[in-house]
């Protein structure tokens, strides 16, 4: 029997360490955007600081246990990817961001860290450190879990999950199902605890993919109800663009002096026996008290 839970447990370990690597490169396709776009854009670097110091904290209470030697593992693993991660996001992101991003490691990482290390190492021995540092690590697990709920809260308001990978939401699930079994298995409730609540959320945020993946967001549909509130159809086909046409003014009497100087009419004089004389040009009589008549022409 206690074989048998060393087997499982080793098993629902590596499983857990394998499904916890797929959770660290899952923000790959996200950092590629960045990449491709030189730009952070909406995405910020508060999951992957939070990332870094759940894994130095997991590695710090492994260190303080007994056989959760893969627990090490997979955290070494992540501390070095979310370093990467964090590189690439301050190299992308605009000034205003990269100081905010700066500010939350100072105050995780190098404060927050530092703190738990040096206050646990002081003031606590033996079991009672392991005990301590155990319910840090729950606590904080639990509220990385709860942090979810903003986006969560985002994605119903806006019906947009642009923001939500949902590679991440599937591999958070399936992490969550393996640790939980491990720290059960193991005997540990600070391993196995906030993985129910994250096997909750996981679910959640993928039950909210599915329904919302192919909702136009809510920003979109507002901006065209306002054009079509602006511009109704009836009103956009009555404004069509006039037709320009151009117009040529034609001086009637101008015209009749061009004619009339390249060719006068001619006659035929007779004779007194009736028979044909001389032909005689006839001169255009001037007209003095007619008005000139300009026409329209449409070209």
């Amino acid at each position: 029997m206690t074989g048998t839970l060393a087997h499982l447990t080793l098993a629902f370990g590596l499983l857990g360490n394998v499904v916890s690597f797929m959770v660290f490169l899952a923000p790959i396709p996200t950092f590629y955007k960045v990449y491709k776009k030189k730009s952070t854009e909406g995405f910020q670097s508060a999951p992957y600081v939070v990332g870094l110091f759940s894994a130095m904290l997991w590695i710090y209470y492994a260190f303080l246990k007994t056989n959760v030697l893969l627990l090490i593992t997979i955290n070494s693993v992540g501390c070095f990817i979310e370093t990467l991660y964090i590189c690439f996001f301050l190299f992308y992101a605009p000034k205003k961001a990269r100081m905010e991003s700066l500010k939350l490691i100072v105050l995780l990482i190098v404060v927050g860290f530092g703190l738990i290390v040096v206050l646990t190492q002081f003031l606590a021995s033996g079991v009672t450190r392991g005990v301590i540092v155990g319910w840090i690590c729950l606590v904080f697990s639990l509220c990385v879990f709860v942090a979810p709920l903003g986006v969560l809260r985002q994605v119903i308001k806006t019906k947009s999950v642009e923001y939500m990978p949902v590679l991440l939401s599937v591999a958070l699930t399936l992490s969550a199902v393996m640790w939980f079994f491990y720290g059960l298995l193991l005997g540990d409730f600070n391993i196995a605890i906030p993985n129910v609540l994250g096997f909750i959320f996981g679910i959640i945020q993928m039950i909210l993919y599915v329904i919302y993946k192919n909702k136009k967001p809510v920003a979109n549909e507002q901006a065209t109800e306002v054009e079509a509130k602006k511009y109704p159809i009836r009103e956009m086909e009555e404004k069509k663009i006039p037709k320009v046409t151009y117009h040529k003014t034609i001086d009637v009497m101008k015209l009749n002096a061009l004619m009339c100087s390249d060719a006068l009419p001619v006659v035929t004089r007779l004779d007194e026996n009736g028979h044909d004389a001389t032909q005689v040009a006839i001169e255009p009589q001037a007209h003095p008290n007619v008005p000139n008549h300009n026409i329209d022409v449409a070209a």
